[in-house]
C-alpha cells in the first residue's frame, strides 16, 4: 500500500493506494478533515474493489466549493462561487498527476466528498462525464438554488450516493433546516435513471463525518464492481 504527500499548485495531496488500484476516489478535504484520513482510509479498506484515494487541500472552503455565490447562511463569511476554479484544478493539473503515479490504465474515477464537499461532487458530476460515481455525505443540498439547477442539469454520474443525518433537518438556521426535504428531492430526481441510494445515518451533522465519508466510497466501489 501506498501512502504519500505531495504539493501541487501550493495545494498540499494525500494519496494512499492498493498496488492496482481499479477505482480512485478524489475528495476535497479542510484542514479538519485531513486530520481524520487515516481513520477514513481504515474504514475503506473493505471496500469491493483495490482502490486510490486521492484527497487535496481546500484552504477556503465557502469559496473553492460553492457553485455560484450566495450570502452568508451561518457566520458572515459569504459563498465565493469558486467551484468551477477547483474543478479545473482537479481535471488539468491533479488528474494528469495522479495518472502519472498510479499504475495501470482505465482506472474508474469517483468524486466525493463531506458537506459542502459532497454539494461539490455532484455540481462537479453535472460539469463533466468524467466520473463514474459520485459520492456525496451529507451534502449541502440546502445551498440556495441548488435543487432549481440540478433539475435543469442532470448528472452524469451513472452511480451516486447520498446520506443525511437524522438530526441535520432540525438546525436552528431555516435555510440548512431545509436539507431533509432538499435531499428527498434530489433522491427523486436521480431514481429513474441512476443506481443511487439515500442513507439515514443517527445524529447531526458532526458526527463520524470520516465514517459517513468512506461508507459512501465503498458503496459506490460495491456498484461498479
Amino acid at each position: 500500500m501506498l501512502s504519500k504527500t505531495f504539493e501541487l499548485d501550493g495545494r498540499l495531496v494525500r494519496l494512499y493506494a492498493d498496488e492496482a488500484p481499479q477505482i480512485l476516489f478524489l475528495q476535497p478535504v479542510d484542514a479538519h478533515d485531513a486530520q481524520l484520513l487515516d481513520r477514513q482510509y481504515d474504514a475503506m479498506r473493505c471496500c469491493a474493489l483495490p482502490f486510490a484515494l486521492a484527497a487535496f487541500e481546500v484552504k477556503d472552503w465557502n469559496r473553492e466549493l460553492s457553485p455560484w455565490e450566495a450570502p452568508p447562511v451561518f457566520g458572515k463569511v459569504p459563498f465565493g462561487g469558486g467551484a468551477a476554479d477547483t474543478l479545473a484544478f482537479l481535471t488539468g493539473r491533479l488528474l494528469p498527476e495522479l495518472r502519472s503515479q498510479l499504475p495501470g490504465n482505465g482506472i474508474a474515477l469517483c468524486i466525493g466528498g463531506y458537506s459542502l464537499a459532497g454539494l461539490f461532487a455532484l455540481w462537479a458530476a453535472t460539469k463533466t462525464g468524467l466520473f463514474s460515481g459520485a459520492a456525496a455525505a451529507s451534502p449541502s443540498v440546502w445551498f440556495p438554488g441548488w435543487i432549481d439547477y440540478v433539475t435543469e442539469h442532470p448528472i452524469h454520474a451513472g452511480t451516486v450516493y447520498l446520506s443525511l443525518g437524522d438530526r441535520e433537518d432540525r438546525a436552528k438556521n431555516p435555510v440548512m433546516a431545509r436539507v431533509a426535504d432538499c435531499i428527498r428531492a434530489q433522491y427523486a430526481l436521480l431514481q429513474a435513471d441512476h443506481r443511487v441510494t439515500l442513507e439515514w445515518n443517527p445524529g447531526n451533522h458532526f458526527q463520524d463525518s470520516e465514517l459517513r465519508t468512506a461508507r459512501a466510497f465503498c458503496w459506490v466501489a460495491a456498484q461498479l464492481q
